[in-house]
């Protein structure tokens, strides 16, 4: 586990950018998804680190939260970046969900299923028990305006 504690938007950004850079260096061997879990109070920072790790992706489409519409896809292709083995971003926002049952209807299993898949998912708790056996972690803690303490595990 590591614990990083960023003092503004911009070293969550940095944080997020690294990591993705990171992601995407190695191959993925697993036969599934490249899933991240992220978890937080609302305004802990989890769609700041999302922008900022869609930048590192290489995507340059403005990131916003997509509460509405759940799930959006990104393709990584399109924004000059072969991603390795990585051919789509999905953000998704489990905000809105009921419960796990609706993770059926908006084709996130099938998502996870695919290996060519980078997908990190907001408010992850509420869909704890569909979530594919390996994923990684990252709790957002609120300390102040600026700061935030965020775990990757």
């Amino acid at each position: 586990m590591s614990i990083t504690v960023t003092k503004s938007s911009g070293e969550t950004q940095k944080l997020a950018f690294d990591l993705a850079k990171e992601t995407i260096g190695v191959p993925n061997k697993e036969k599934k998804a490249v899933v991240f879990a992220l978890d937080g109070i609302l305004g802990a920072g989890k769609t700041t680190f999302t922008q900022g790790f869609s930048k590192g992706l290489g995507i340059e489409e403005d990131i916003t939260s997509p509460t509405f519409l759940i799930l959006k896809e990104y393709d990584m292709h399109k924004h000059k970046l072969s991603g390795g083995s990585f051919k789509n971003f999905y953000h998704v926002d489990c905000y809105r969900l009921k419960d796990e049952k609706d993770v059926n209807d908006i084709g996130l299993l099938e998502v996870f299923k695919n290996p060519e898949n980078i997908v990190l998912v907001e408010w992850a708790g509420k869909i704890k028990k569909t979530l594919p056996k390996k994923y990684t972690k990252i709790k957002f803690h609120y300390i102040s305006e600026n700061k935030r303490k965020i775990s990757i595990s």
